[in-house]
């Protein structure tokens, strides 16, 4: 299916979503927001997997400055809302999702990247988080996920400087967790994602909901759920299928 600045597609059980405002450096503009969430809402029951990249030479070059307009605080506060509404989605509704990225991954389309869970970043990527260079402040949810990922302060020199990350240095600080050559993104995506769809769904869901939200809790909290989690997914009867399978595999070597 397509709209005007986002298209989705399902093969299999992976369901792919892309930024296509290339012109625009698939800048992030209320409308395609808007598309971007309709696009997540959209995706089939069947899906496993979720792949999200950006037509054209760049993935994400940000907010559309362009479209940029004058809010009173009160808006700008609902307005930033609205963003970590639908980055949250992406982030915690319990589907995997691996990003393909590429050219720019600048500003929010950084905080859109890190709302994924599996980043895959071609060699001519760059990260940068410019909003100090036109006197704004973050809105899509970095102070948090940007945050935690390459440490606070690094996060605050960033800003402060404009200093932009190239895809080998943006691989070291966790910004992505795959290199590759330009233009083997997707198809790198590709692969992992069908992997991904593989795992059992409830182990899918407890890894992309459960490690974020015991991250933000004392150790002795995120134990007991993490108790709690191992329950809830090693009693289900496609686990005790799984298991069998393996111990019947036993001496065959890892299995990847």
């Amino acid at each position: 299916m397509t709209d005007k600045l986002v298209t989705h597609s399902l093969d299999g059980l992976v369901y792919t979503i892309t930024l296509s405002r290339p012109a625009k450096r698939n800048a992030i503009s209320d409308r395609l927001l808007d598309a971007l969430e309709k696009a997540w809402d959209a995706r089939p029951a069947e899906a496993r997997v979720v792949i999200l990249a950006g037509a054209g030479e760049h993935f994400c070059a940000g907010l559309d400055l362009s479209e940029h307009q004058h809010r009173e605080p009160s808006g700008v506060m609902l307005h930033s809302q609205g963003w970590h509404r639908v980055f949250g989605k992406i982030h915690q509704t319990g589907i995997p999702v691996v990003a393909v990225l590429h050219g720019a991954v600048i500003g929010g389309g950084l905080e859109l990247a890190t709302s994924t869970h599996v980043r895959v970043a071609e060699a001519n990527t760059m990260y940068q988080l410019p909003e100090g260079r036109h006197g704004i402040y973050v809105g899509g949810g970095a102070s948090v996920r940007v945050a935690r990922i390459i440490g606070p302060g690094r996060m605050a020199e960033m800003m402060l400087t404009g200093r932009i990350y190239s895809a080998e240095e943006g691989q070291q600080l966790g910004l992505s967790h795959y290199l590759v050559g330009k233009g083997e993104g997707l198809a790198k995506a590709q692969e992992l994602a069908k992997r991904i769809a593989e795992n059992a769904p409830l182990a899918n869901y407890a890894m992309v909901t459960t490690i974020q939200r015991i991250s933000n809790m004392s150790s002795d909290d995120g134990l007991y759920v993490e108790s709690l989690m191992a329950a809830v997914a090693q009693t289900s009867p496609e686990v005790v299928a799984r298991i069998g399978s393996f111990l019947n595999r036993k001496g065959m070597g890892p299995q990847t």
